[in-house]
Protein backbone atom coordinates (compact mmCIF):
# COMPACT_ATOMS: atom_id res chain seq x y z
CA UNK A 1 0.00 0.00 0.00
CA UNK A 2 1.10 3.53 -0.81
CA UNK A 3 1.67 5.92 2.15
CA UNK A 4 -1.15 8.17 0.88
CA UNK A 5 -3.49 5.16 0.81
CA UNK A 6 -2.67 4.25 4.42
CA UNK A 7 -3.31 7.71 5.94
CA UNK A 8 -6.76 8.90 4.84
CA UNK A 9 -7.19 12.12 6.84
CA UNK A 10 -6.36 13.71 10.20
CA UNK A 11 -9.02 13.58 12.90
CA UNK A 12 -9.90 17.08 14.06
CA UNK A 13 -11.65 17.14 17.44
CA UNK A 14 -11.21 18.62 20.90
CA UNK A 15 -9.74 15.37 22.17
CA UNK A 16 -7.22 15.14 19.32
CA UNK A 17 -6.14 18.75 19.88
CA UNK A 18 -5.60 18.00 23.58
CA UNK A 19 -3.39 15.02 22.65
CA UNK A 20 -1.24 17.22 20.39
CA UNK A 21 0.26 18.87 23.49
CA UNK A 22 1.78 15.45 24.33
CA UNK A 23 3.07 14.91 20.79
CA UNK A 24 0.26 12.52 19.81
CA UNK A 25 -1.54 12.96 16.49
CA UNK A 26 -4.75 11.23 15.44
CA UNK A 27 -5.46 9.97 11.93
CA UNK A 28 -8.19 8.10 10.11
CA UNK A 29 -6.41 5.18 8.42
CA UNK A 30 -7.15 2.40 5.96
CA UNK A 31 -9.02 -0.51 7.58
CA UNK A 32 -6.41 -3.02 6.37
CA UNK A 33 -3.34 -1.03 7.46
CA UNK A 34 -1.33 -2.36 10.41
CA UNK A 35 0.78 -0.42 12.90
CA UNK A 36 4.06 -0.80 11.02
CA UNK A 37 2.54 0.50 7.79
CA UNK A 38 0.99 3.44 9.64
CA UNK A 39 4.32 4.35 11.27
CA UNK A 40 6.19 4.21 7.94
CA UNK A 41 3.47 6.27 6.22
CA UNK A 42 3.61 9.05 8.84
CA UNK A 43 7.42 9.10 8.68
CA UNK A 44 7.35 9.29 4.87
CA UNK A 45 4.62 11.92 4.52
CA UNK A 46 5.57 14.28 7.37
CA UNK A 47 9.30 13.53 7.76
CA UNK A 48 9.17 12.86 11.52
CA UNK A 49 10.19 9.97 13.76
CA UNK A 50 7.43 7.78 15.19
CA UNK A 51 7.82 6.31 18.68
CA UNK A 52 4.52 4.44 19.06
CA UNK A 53 1.26 3.72 17.22
CA UNK A 54 -2.05 2.79 18.82
CA UNK A 55 -5.02 1.73 16.73
CA UNK A 56 -8.70 1.28 17.44
CA UNK A 57 -11.89 0.49 15.55
CA UNK A 58 -14.59 3.15 15.66
CA UNK A 59 -17.91 1.34 15.57
CA UNK A 60 -20.85 2.34 13.41
CA UNK A 61 -23.55 4.42 15.11
CA UNK A 62 -27.27 3.99 14.44
CA UNK A 63 -28.85 7.00 12.70
CA UNK A 64 -32.41 7.88 11.70
CA UNK A 65 -33.86 10.41 9.31
CA UNK A 66 -37.63 10.25 9.50
CA UNK A 67 -38.73 6.68 8.89
CA UNK A 68 -35.45 5.66 7.27
CA UNK A 69 -32.95 4.07 9.62
CA UNK A 70 -29.39 2.99 9.05
CA UNK A 71 -25.89 3.28 10.42
CA UNK A 72 -22.78 5.35 9.83
CA UNK A 73 -19.69 3.57 8.54
CA UNK A 74 -17.21 1.96 10.89
CA UNK A 75 -13.60 3.09 10.49
CA UNK A 76 -10.11 2.67 11.91
CA UNK A 77 -8.35 5.32 13.97
CA UNK A 78 -4.63 5.57 14.76
CA UNK A 79 -3.03 7.68 17.50
CA UNK A 80 0.63 8.24 16.60
CA UNK A 81 3.17 9.22 19.29
CA UNK A 82 6.08 11.09 17.77
CA UNK A 83 9.68 10.87 18.94
CA UNK A 84 10.71 13.34 21.64
CA UNK A 85 11.07 16.91 20.39
CA UNK A 86 9.34 16.31 17.05
CA UNK A 87 6.06 17.78 15.85
CA UNK A 88 4.01 18.11 12.70
CA UNK A 89 3.83 21.75 11.59
CA UNK A 90 0.65 21.18 9.57
CA UNK A 91 -1.44 20.93 12.75
CA UNK A 92 0.27 23.68 14.71
CA UNK A 93 -1.08 27.24 14.31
Amino acid sequence: MNARQVIIEPVISEKSYALMADGKYTFRVNDRAHKTQIAHAVEEIFGVGVAEVRTSRVRAKPKRRGLDSGTTRSWKKAVVQLAAGERIELFEG
